[in-house]
């Protein structure tokens, strides 16, 4: 696995598929953490669309998207043990204690286990603890890129509402 941070995607070009994949992912990572970047703490939970999306709760959705996929689906160990909420809904919610500071402290230590945790596996390795049964990493892979990038899109819609509307 390629060390963090992350060479950049543009330099992995004529890697391996698994080093580009680890690009990848790391990018659109440290996009949605950089989300946060310049905010105050009221503006990061300033709710500017109907569902429970602010750029706070989509880092703390996108901790939880970590731990899906890459606690609960490689250890097989159930979300209550992980300490997540039951549904990804329940992941948006922001408690009192939320903060920029400690919403991307869990998120970066979520990725970097997340690291830890997939760097011995192949991308043909398959993992059992997801609903749907086994499944290869490369498919959590690209389904964790996809979430990422969608929500990526996400923050940078509500970043454009908050600071030019």
């Amino acid at each position: 696995m390629s060390p963090h941070p992350a060479t950049s995607t543009e330099d992995v070009v004529d890697q391996q598929v698994r080093i580009q994949f680890d690009a990848f992912l790391d990018e659109h990572r440290e996009a949605l953490d950089r989300c946060l970047d310049g905010l105050t703490e009221e503006q990061a939970r300033r709710s500017l669309v109907a569902s429970r999306t602010t750029l706070l709760g989509l880092v703390k959705h996108a901790t939880f998207v970590e731990k899906v996929w890459f606690d609960e689906a490689v250890t097989r160990r159930s979300r209550a043990e992980i300490g997540i909420p039951a549904t990804p809904d329940e992941s948006f919610v922001l408690d009192d204690e939320d903060t920029i500071a400690t919403v991307r402290e869990a998120h970066r230590a979520a990725c970097e286990a997340s690291r830890r945790a997939t760097s011995s596996l192949a991308l043909d390795d398959l993992v059992h603890g997801n609903r749907r049964g086994p499944l290869p990493l490369r498919w959590v892979y690209l389904h964790v890129l996809r979430e990422l990038a969608q929500h990526c899109g996400h923050a940078d819609i509500l970043r454009e509402q908050l600071l030019d509307g």
